[in-house]
C-alpha cells in the first residue's frame, strides 16, 4: 500500500493561494490519491488533509477564472471608453 500524500497536497494547497497556477496541482492530485484510497491502494489515513488540499486547490482555481474574467472585462471595456471618448 502507498502512503498517502496528504501534507504534499495541503501544502499545495496553501501556497497556491499566493501562487495561483498552483492551485491546479492539489486539485488534480488530490482526486487521484482520493481515488486510490477509495481502491485500498493508498494508505486512507490522509484522507481529510488531502481532501483539504484538493478543496483549496478547487477554491483558488475558480477564483482566479473569475479574476481572468474580470481582467479581460475591464480591458475590453477600457478599450470601448477609450475609443468612444
Amino acid at each position: 500500500m502507498k502512503p498517502h500524500r496528504g501534507t504534499l497536497i495541503l501544502a499545495l494547497g496553501i501556497i497556491s493561494w499566493f501562487v495561483f497556477p498552483l492551485g491546479i496541482f492539489p486539485w488534480v492530485m488530490g482526486s487521484s490519491d482520493l481515488k486510490k484510497m477509495e481502491a485500498k491502494t493508498m494508505d486512507p489515513s490522509g484522507r481529510g488533509i488531502t481532501m483539504a488540499g484538493k478543496i483549496l486547490g478547487m477554491i483558488v482555481c475558480v477564483f482566479m477564472i473569475f479574476l481572468l474574467v474580470a481582467l479581460i472585462a475591464g480591458f475590453i471595456y477600457g478599450l470601448l471608453f477609450l475609443r468612444l471618448s
